[in-house]
Formats: structure tokens, C-alpha cells, sequence
């Protein structure tokens, strides 16, 4: 096993971390616990690769946001680069989002 073996769980909690500081304009929840990140996927190249939704296809910050996850996620020491692929399938809904959302949201 080499040195450079990176735990993924470990790196997969960071980028959490940096995606639970990213905030959908309009409703004052992070886009993590909002239910807009589907997946995370970390290669051997520590390249990430983020599959996410948005709330609505004409969402205002369709163009801005999977930018800024994009850098975001760079910010992380181990990760090389990221993408991040936007998808409609499954759409996203409100049984998508945390308990915690739902709560903050007052949808509870």
C-alpha cells in the first residue's frame, strides 16, 4: 500500500464540511443539508467529482453555484481538481432535505 493511499471517508467529510458553508441565495439552509448534493465521488487522483441538483431548473444561481462548489471544494488541500455535474434526475423536492432544514425552515 503506498503512503499516498488518501482515507476517502476522511476527505469525503471535508468536502462535506466546505459544502455545508455554501448557501442556496434564497432559502437560508446550506446546499448540503437542502438535499442538492445527490453524490461525491474521490479517484485515486484525488479528483472529485460532485453530482448535484438545484431547486429549480431556472434557479437564479444556476450559472454561479456549481462554481462556487467547484472552487470551494479546490480549496482542500488533497483534492487535485473538481467538477461538478448538475442533474434534474431524480428533480429535486422538499423530502430531499434534512430534518434540520425542515426545522429551519419551519416545514416541521
Amino acid at each position: 500500500m503506498s503512503e499516498t493511499t488518501i482515507d476517502t471517508t476522511e476527505l469525503g467529510e471535508k468536502i462535506v464540511k466546505v459544502l455545508k458553508t455554501i448557501y442556496d441565495p434564497e432559502i437560508p439552509v446550506d446546499i448540503y443539508e437542502l438535499g442538492l448534493i445527490y453524490d461525491v465521488f474521490v479517484n485515486e487522483d484525488h479528483d472529485v467529482k460532485i453530482l448535484m441538483t438545484l431547486t429549480t431548473p431556472n434557479c437564479p444561481v444556476a450559472e454561479t453555484l456549481p462554481v462556487e462548489v467547484e472552487e470551494k471544494v479546490k480549496t482542500i488541500e488533497q483534492v487535485k481538481d473538481a467538477e461538478v455535474e448538475i442533474t434534474f434526475d431524480p428533480p429535486w423536492s422538499q423530502d430531499l432535505m434534512s430534518e434540520e432544514a425542515k426545522l429551519e425552515l419551519g416545514l416541521l
